[in-house]
């Protein structure tokens, strides 16, 4: 089996999480840099075979899409130009953030080391990833 990426798609940052190839556990990959998004993925598809991208949707509480919402649309469409042969899904991301920052504060770090936005946005696509494994299990 492939293994999966998901995003926490932001214009600073970009959470990444992943699969195992037996698509059984998500862990956080990293953190980069919308411009060094393309550079990044297709060094890592060299390495690791994928066969599926999933993206934080960003949506408001009311259903409604957020402002970040064209900025995700626009990531997934040089993602589709880029990798036209992988699929791409899409899961509500609301609360992500805050569930991510309440286990970094469960965790035990530091006051300082929980201030870090880009563990926050690494652990928001684990749990975005997690969802989308929940979401298609068999």
């Amino acid at each position: 089996m492939a293994r999966i990426l998901a995003f926490d798609y932001g214009t600073k940052r970009i959470g990444i999480a992943v699969t195992d190839p037996l698509q059984i556990i998500a862990t956080g990959l990293d953190t980069i840099h919308p411009k060094d998004a393309l550079d990044f993925l297709k060094k890592y598809l060299a390495a690791e075979q994928v066969e599926a991208f999933v993206i934080g949707d960003p949506i408001q509480m009311d259903g409604t899409p957020s402002e970040s919402k064209q900025h995700a649309k626009g990531f997934a469409t040089t993602l589709k130009k880029s990798f036209p042969g992988i699929p791409i899904y899409w899961i509500d991301e609301r609360y992500t953030s805050k569930l991510a920052e309440r286990t970094i504060m469960q965790s035990g770090l530091k006051k300082s080391d929980r201030r870090d936005k880009e563990r926050v946005d690494t652990i928001a696509a684990t749990i975005i990833l997690q969802y989308f494994m929940e979401q298609h299990r068999l």
